[in-house]
């Protein structure tokens, strides 16, 4: 059976392997093939992500009360310095990478090496740090207690100002224990029980005159509606239904779940993909190192994984502004 090539006016192959379509390598075809049907996911999860916010406008959780914390600095309210810090490492990790194509176009592998280097150390500090806002973000700061519609009630001083359960709640002696799934109904069990009740929660709150409860709902200047002392009392002890800790896929001290659902998945889908990413750079910083594409005289694999790596770092800029600044 005979195969046909198409060739051009001049005899050349267009097809057969001689010419690059667009200038472009197969390899470099491919990668690029692949960061545009990843853009289209990550655009799906954003709007998804935008659509729901926008239902929720008037009780999504306020970032810069969320994202405060900063290491070794427990108890400060930075809010978005340590994001903003993450931010800053990933970006500079994508000019390294620059440098490091731009070292391999010259066949200059000490300087490929380097960059290569520093870029790996900024991919892991970024992975790191979003390990260490994921473990804070779950553990939470304040506490909360949530009512029977599934609304969120924070707790505030006459100023205004967040107050944690700890430092006014006393826990009571309880008989009630975990579920697991060894007992009782076959594989059903429960996360970690909160530490205290909202028993508790109702007798510190009445025993400190100074409490208020400010709900999630905000106010037309952006700011959360705190209700009157009475009010929070009533609200308390009529609507409350279980003391919340932290965050998880079933509940959120900061607000609506759905916020922590949203950022668990988008962020944590990112941070695969710079994980997956800071892999692929050993794997080429190795080969860089034992010479494989000094060789060949070709560093083009350092250019492909330079694209996937410009990628995640340009889908962060765009998680950055949805979750942290708008």
């Amino acid at each position: 059976m005979s195969t046909t090539v198409v060739t051009t006016e001049t005899g050349g192959k267009t097809w057969g392997g001689g010419n690059e379509p667009l200038k472009a390598s197969y390899g470099k075809m491919m990668m690029w093939f692949f960061i545009v049907s990843d853009a289209l996911t990550f655009s799906g999860f954003l709007a998804a992500y935008g659509f729901s916010r926008f239902k929720f406008i008037d009780a999504w959780p306020i970032a810069d009360e969320v994202f405060t914390h900063v290491p070794f600095l427990h108890g400060q309210e930075l809010p978005m310095i340590y994001v903003a810090f993450m931010t800053f490492v990933l970006i500079m990790s994508s000019v390294t990478m620059v440098l490091a194509v731009d070292a391999g176009h010259h066949l200059n592998k000490a300087k490929v090496t380097l960059y290569m280097f520093l870029t790996i150390i900024g991919g892991l500090i970024f992975v790191g740090s979003q390990a260490w806002e994921w473990a804070t973000f779950i553990k939470g700061d304040f506490g909360a207690v949530e009512t029977k519609g599934g609304n969120i009630l924070q707790f505030v001083d006459a100023e205004g100002h967040r107050v944690a359960l700890k430092d006014f709640v006393v826990a009571g002696e309880h008989d009630r224990v975990q579920q697991e799934r060894k007992n009782g109904l076959w594989f059903v069990g429960e996360g970690s029980l909160p530490s205290y009740t909202v028993e508790d929660v109702i007798h510190g709150f009445e025993a400190n005159d100074n409490l208020l409860i400010r709900t999630q709902e905000l106010t037309e200047d952006g700011q959360k509606t705190v209700l009157t002392r009475a009010e929070s009392l009533n609200q308390l002890k009529t609507n409350g239904k279980l003391v919340v800790e932290g965050a998880n896929l079933q509940h959120n001290e900061y607000g609506s779940p759905l916020f922590a659902d949203f950022f668990f998945f988008i962020t944590g889908f990112h941070g695969f993909h710079v994980f997956s990413g800071v892999v692929l750079n050993i794997i080429i910083f190795f080969n860089v190192v034992l010479g494989t594409y000094e060789k060949r005289k070709s560093y083009e694999m350092v250019e492909k994984v330079g694209l996937y790596w410009h990628f995640v770092d340009l889908v962060w800029v765009f998680v950055f502004t949805f979750f942290y600044l708008v």
